[in-house]
């Protein structure tokens, strides 16, 4: 096997990887399974890679990494076979393990971190856009691009507050850095927006946390005054956001509000907010029967409809395949090796993105920041949505994390001129 060597690559695998890298944010909301196109070249070059035998040197990080996708799958996969599901069980586990090509490819051959950053940005300002057409031209309730509309909604948050990420690179720049910092604030700002017309409120919650990964990484850079001036920002757009009704925003805190209101009375149980308490309570039943093996997807499905049956849980929302909890639903119907793998996907690479949150390098720290922020927003839009179960969600998990990490690893072994390109 040959180390990567990115200065020396030839051109048209680099173009290829620019290519691949970019599709794969650019149009992943504005087309119909706009996230796979990028991923697919990847894993072909990736294949390529295997077939010629020229595969990457990995080092013990890269080897966690392909551990935390690799375990994710394999316990997936053995309970998909062992449930009964047929090919159409492994259908998502399987594409963590495609992920490993994409990773290799990446490794070897690094896309420009310009090409990285627009892509991304351009994801946030085409979901931004596309969310607004349909909320304010066709008049449609809730925008969804061509996915389901939490699956969009939190999926344009991503790539929104990977652009803030990014702005640690775009202030590196020497030349059109005011273009690089409007750019990617674009992309930030059209992913809130696309977040906003979708309605979904999951992707919410955890952004006091994603602010603290941002600060963190950056705070040191900036001036009392300029936090400042950001906190009154925020809260000034916030108050701005809810005050305009067109955003529907006031619509989504009124639904919560009467939602939770009929869930303490007993009203009604099946609302969007009630309903997921019901299935969290009968998945904590499910959970406390079998902790050690979970129930598998069909057992689940089976048990959540008994304790509808028997009035434990309203019988209403057990019409769901799953928990609307991420990790509830893995602990359910994979059991406690079930919660751990998807706790390593998760903590596993958040913990290695870490070590550069510091890195002197502002854009080596940008792609860390990023790194780190992918599966904070994931462990976020898990807790009201079971995100893995989506071929958006898991598509976009496992290839962003094999190009963040791959593009991550070269920047640790370049030069601070080489590290800004």
């Amino acid at each position: 096997m040959n180390t990567h060597v990115p200065h020396a690559s030839p051109a048209f695998p680099l173009i290829l990887s620019d290519i691949a890298v970019f599709l794969l944010t650019s149009i992943a909301l504005i087309v119909p399974s706009g996230y796979s196109l990028g991923a697919l070249i990847l894993v072909l070059a990736g294949t390529y890679l295997l077939v010629r035998w020229r595969l990457p040197t990995l080092a013990r990080e890269d080897w966690l990494i392909v551990a935390s996708l690799c375990a994710y799958a394999l316990v997936e996969i053995i309970e998909a076979l062992w449930d009964g599901q047929g090919s159409s069980g492994i259908d998502k586990p399987i594409r963590f393990v495609l992920a490993v090509p994409a990773l290799w490819w990446v490794l070897r051959y690094p896309p420009r971190l310009s090409v990285m950053w627009v892509g991304i940005a351009i994801g946030g300002i085409g979901a931004g856009s596309w969310a607004s057409w349909q909320k304010l031209v066709e008049g449609i309730e809730r925008a969804q691009g061509f996915t389901h509309v939490i699956q969009f909604g939190n999926l344009s948050m991503l790539l929104g507050v990977l652009c803030l990420a990014g702005l640690g690179w775009a202030y590196s720049r020497d030349q059109y850095r005011a273009f690089w910092v409007a750019l990617l604030l674009g992309g930030f700002f059209g992913g809130v927006l696309g977040s906003l017309f979708s309605g979904s409120r999951g992707g919410w919650i955890g952004f006091p946390f994603v602010m603290l990964v941002l600060y963190r990484a950056y705070g040191n850079y900036l001036a009392t005054w300029v936090k400042l001036a950001i906190i009154g920002s925020v809260l000034l757009a916030c108050v701005g956001v809810y005050s305009i009704p067109q955003t529907g925003v006031q619509d989504r805190v009124a639904y919560t509000i009467i939602d939770l209101n009929n869930y303490i009375t007993g009203e009604n149980r099946a609302n969007s907010l009630g309903a997921r308490f019901e299935m969290w309570r009968g998945a904590s039943h499910l959970i406390a029967e079998k902790p050690l093996t979970g129930w598998g997807t069909q057992g689940y499905i089976k048990a959540m409809q008994e304790l509808g049956e028997q009035g434990v849980i309203d019988e209403r929302v057990t019409q769901y395949g799953h928990a609307h909890n991420e990790f509830m639903d893995a602990f359910a119907k994979r059991g406690l090796l079930g919660l751990i793998v998807l706790l390593g996907l998760f903590l596993v690479p958040m913990r290695l993105f870490a070590k550069q949150l510091k890195a002197q390098n502002l854009a080596t720290r940008a792609v860390a920041t990023a790194g780190v922020l992918l599966p904070v927003t994931y462990i976020d839009f898990g807790l009201s949505q079971a995100f893995l179960t989506h071929n958006s969600g898991v598509m976009m998990y496992a290839f962003l994390l094999a190009v963040l990490w791959g593009v991550y690893t070269n920047q640790k072994r370049r030069t601070p001129q080489e590290a800004v390109s």
